[in-house]
C-alpha cells in the first residue's frame, strides 16, 4: 500500500515554493481546513502523480549496485552490510530546494540525541536521486549534516553519502518502494517522498519512518528490531516484544494485549518456580524424616 508521505516539488517561483512547502507542513500536521482536505482528496496535483512510497518489508535490496563514495571511489553497496549491523537508508538530493535540507538536518538531530554513533552500532547511507550531483556534493552534505551531531568524526564513518548513475539509483528506489520524478521544465528538480528505511544487515526491509522529526527512541527501537535483537540490550529487547508500531504517528508504544500476553507467561514462570521451590522442599524434608526413621529402627534393633 502507499504510505502516507510528504513531499518535494519546486514552483514557478520562490513565492510558490514557499506556499508549496507551507501547505505540505499544514497538510502533514492537520492543520488545513476541511474544505482543502477534501480537494485534495478528490484531486492530486499533477505534480505529485505517482510520486510516494510503497511499503515492502520482508524484500530484499540489490546489494550488488555499484555506485560512488564522497571520496569518487567505487562501492559496493553490499559492502554496507555486514550480516549483523542495522542499516538505515534515504534517498535525497542535494539541490533540493526545501524537504531534502529539512529532511537530513532534523534526521541528523535525531542522530545526536542518540547515545548509538553511526558506524558501531548502526549504518547510514543516504543515495542521491540525481545522477548530475557527484561525489563533491555528497562530500559537502557530508560535513553539513555532520555538523549537528556530538561525534563528527566518528559520524562521518557511519553515514555514507553516495552517488550514482541512473541505473543504480532506478533500481535500488523501486527495490525499496520509493517513487519519485523529475519535474517537467524544472532543471535538476524532482518530486519525491521523505522516508527513512530501516534495513537488516542482510539487506532485508523492516520497516518504513515517513516522519521529518524522528525521536532518538523510536530510531533506537526500530533499529532493533531491524537487527532481530542483535544490537540494544535486555530493556529494548523487552521493550520491543511489548511495543506495537503506529504507521501514523511513526512511533512505538506499549500494547496492552502484548503486556498482557507476556505478563501472563512471566507470571505462570514465576509461579512454575514458586511451586519448583515448594516441591523441592517437601522433597527434602520427606526424604530426611524417611532417613530418621529409618535410623530409629536401626537402633531399636540393635
Amino acid at each position: 500500500m502507499r504510505a502516507n508521505v510528504l513531499f518535494d516539488a519546486a514552483g514557478e517561483s520562490v513565492f510558490s515554493q514557499v506556499a508549496l512547502a507551507v501547505a505540505l507542513v499544514l497538510l502533514w500536521t492537520g492543520s488545513l481546513p476541511v474544505g482543502v482536505h477534501a480537494q485534495r482528496a478528490n484531486r492530486t496535483p499533477e505534480e505529485l502523480e505517482n510520486v510516494g512510497v510503497t511499503q515492502k518489508p520482508g524484500e530484499q535490496i540489490p546489494k550488488d549496485l555499484t555506485f560512488r563514495n564522497e571520496q569518487g571511489e567505487s562501492v559496493r553497496l553490499g559492502q554496507y552490510f555486514d550480516g549483523s549491523t542495522p542499516v538505515m537508508l534515504t534517498l535525497n538530493y542535494h539541490r533540493c530546494p526545501q524537504l531534502c535540507k529539512i529532511q537530513l538536518r532534523k534526521f541528523a538531530e535525531s542522530l545526536s540525541g542518540m547515545s548509538w554513533t553511526a558506524g558501531k552500532q548502526f549504518e547510514v547511507v543516504t543515495v542521491d536521486i540525481n545522477p548530475r550531483e557527484g561525489p563533491k556534493m555528497a562530500r559537502k552534505a557530508q560535513e553539513r549534516y555532520s555538523g549537528p551531531l556530538q561525534n563528527p568524526e566518528k559520524t562521518l564513518d557511519g553515514w555514507h553519502f553516495l552517488t550514482g548513475t541512473q541505473g543504480a539509483i532506478d533500481a535500488l528506489a523501486d527495490s525499496v518502494g520509493f517513487h519519485y520524478k523529475p519535474l517537467d521544465g524544472k532543471a535538476q528538480q524532482f518530486a519525491h517522498p521523505a522516508a527513512i528505511i530501516f534495513l537488516s544487515g542482510s539487506g532485508t526491509i523492516s520497516r518504513y519512518f515517513t516522519t521529518l522529526s524522528p525521536t532518538p527512541g523510536n530510531l533506537r527501537t526500530a533499529l532493533v528490531e531491524a537487527s532481530n535483537g542483535k544490537v540494544g540490550n535486555v530493556i529494548d529487547q523487552a521493550f520491543l516484544a511489548c511495543a506495537q508500531f503506529n504507521p501514523n504517528s511513526n512511533s512505538y508504544s506499549a500494547s496492552a494485549f502484548k503486556v498482557m500476553r507476556y505478563g501472563s507467561i512471566v507470571i505462570a514462570l514465576l509461579m512454575g518456580a514458586a511451586l519448583f521451590v515448594f516441591w523441592r522442599r517437601e522433597t527434602e524434608q520427606l526424604n530426611a524424616a524417611e532417613e530418621e526413621g529409618l535410623d530409629a529402627v536401626l537402633e531399636g534393633r540393635t
